[in-house]
């Protein structure tokens, strides 16, 4: 079988570095109106071999979604919508040259995949997301796991089933701690980890270890240095979460600064202890280190790239960058665009208008932020949130069902992006068949 080459240096050459929710958004649609028709070439650059939603990773962790399922190759997409794929963490940039240094590739043995090289571009767009910022507390890097990238949700699931496993076999009773998570940060990705860790302990506790009285021996704790969870969302849907929260028995401690993190539990800023088998750090965001000033472009303290609002970084028109890596001015504020998906879904959107119109030599649209709403889902017990804006006129509360259905579109939407309705409909169609032949927890 003959393959026809790809790659056409005479055409417009679109790199988009990062396959996250928006970059990969971005390059389908790219790689379909533009790839396809041969007026542009589209590659996308990302470390990792698949793609999972981010907003998923704490039901990976829990155990109550299997990553097999809902993970994409990006080769397989790449194929299927006219863009290449390229494996590799951009960690250069040369923009004389309009280069970026893409590190070399290693597998689990440390033997190279793939050497150092330059992927040269026309326009460069940096979608590479964020990381968890663990400010430099004394510990936590050490003693604590991220829930950045799916890697490190699944080895947050495999302790945690060590964790019951050792617990059911051990000679002697469960001692305080042994099965304890903190979870440090009550943001949105904190608080839903929380509640789905209260629903999947006790799922893998009925499949036969009964040793474990969840109830008495599985504790979760939630440690937040503001004065509320969820400080950056409206408060009546803080308060409500904290409600939920508390109905399900996770310990909240707001207002709470952790100093140090130990592999015996956390310390914070009152002189509290807790004993922690687990520690997960959910507090704070920051772009990758690599980005800060990177070949003289502007960027903050935590390392995005500073951006007008034609998501062009300030000192070159060639380069823009989009989602948690850039910090966006939004319109009628001293504040900068938050670093939330819709944010970034947003601006993928628009991004493919910005490319289309540098290509026939006409004015770049400007982005301005939506707000449409925050939604938190707790798992089986409860989702929560509030519709705002174009959406409701206003601010409207909604909670039960119909959030949680809000909530389940937003990933629909995601997909609908990627595959188009009718696949994503049959994708539906046979997960809700075959969840009733699985159990509904991740058990290894």
């Amino acid at each position: 079988m003959r393959f026809k080459k790809r790659s056409n240096a005479d055409l417009h050459q679109v790199v988009i570095v990062g396959g996250g929710a928006g970059g990969l958004e971005l390059a389908t649609r790219l790689g379909d109106s533009l790839g396809r028709k041969g007026k542009a070439e589209i590659t996308l650059i990302d470390r990792t071999r698949t793609h999972v939603w981010k907003p998923l990773l704490h039901e990976i962790a829990a155990g109550s979604m299997n990553p097999d399922k809902h993970e994409l190759e990006y080769l397989a997409q790449a194929h299927w919508h006219h863009f290449n794929f390229r494996l590799g963490e951009m960690d250069g940039l040369d923009r004389s040259k309009k280069e970026v240094y893409i590190s070399a590739n290693y597998d689990e043995n440390g033997a190279e995949i793939i050497p150092r090289r330059t992927i040269k571009y026309d326009t460069l767009i940096i979608a590479i997301g964020s990381t968890t910022n663990d400010f430099g507390i004394k510990g936590a890097r050490e003693n604590s796991i991220a829930l950045d990238t799916m890697d490190q949700a699944e080895r947050f699931h495999r302790r945690l089933h060590n964790a019951l496993v050792r617990a059911q076999t051990q000679a002697g009773p469960v001692h305080a701690g042994q099965l304890e998570v903190v979870i440090v940060g009550a943001g949105a990705t904190g608080v839903e980890l929380s509640a789905e860790l209260h629903n999947t302990t006790r799922e893998l506790a009925a499949y036969g270890l009964d040793k474990i009285d969840p109830d008495k021996d599985i504790n979760i704790s939630l440690i937040e240095a503001s004065d509320r969870v969820l400080p950056a969302l409206p408060v009546n849907l803080s308060k409500a979460v904290d409600l939920e929260l508390r109905k399900l028995r996770v310990r909240v401690y707001a207002g709470e600064r952790v100093t140090e993190v130990t592999d015996k539990g956390i310390y914070t800023h009152s002189g509290r202890f807790i004993p922690s088998e687990l520690v997960v750090w959910a507090a704070g965001i920051k772009a990758p280190d690599f980005l800060n000033g990177i070949d003289g472009l502007e960027s903050n303290r935590i390392n995005q790239l500073i951006v007008k609002q034609t998501l062009q970084t300030t000192l070159d028109e060639n380069i823009f960058a989009f989602g948690d890596c850039a910090a966006c001015p939004r319109a009628g504020s001293i504040d900068n665009v938050p670093p939330r998906a819709q944010a970034a879904h947003q601006q993928a959107s628009m991004l493919i208008k910005t490319v289309k119109a540098r290509l026939n030599g006409k004015a770049l649209p400007n982005y301005v932020y939506r707000d449409y709403g925050s939604l938190v889902n707790l798992g089986s017990y409860s989702t929560v949130g509030s519709l705002m804006g174009s959406v409701s006129g206003g601010t409207m509360f909604i909670e039960g069902m119909f959030a949680r259905l809000m909530y389940q579109s937003l990933y629909k939407m995601h997909l609908i992006a990627l595959h188009g309705f009718f696949t994503v409909f049959l994708q539906t169609l046979a997960r809700m068949i075959t969840r009733r032949t699985e159990p509904q927890v991740k058990l290894h």
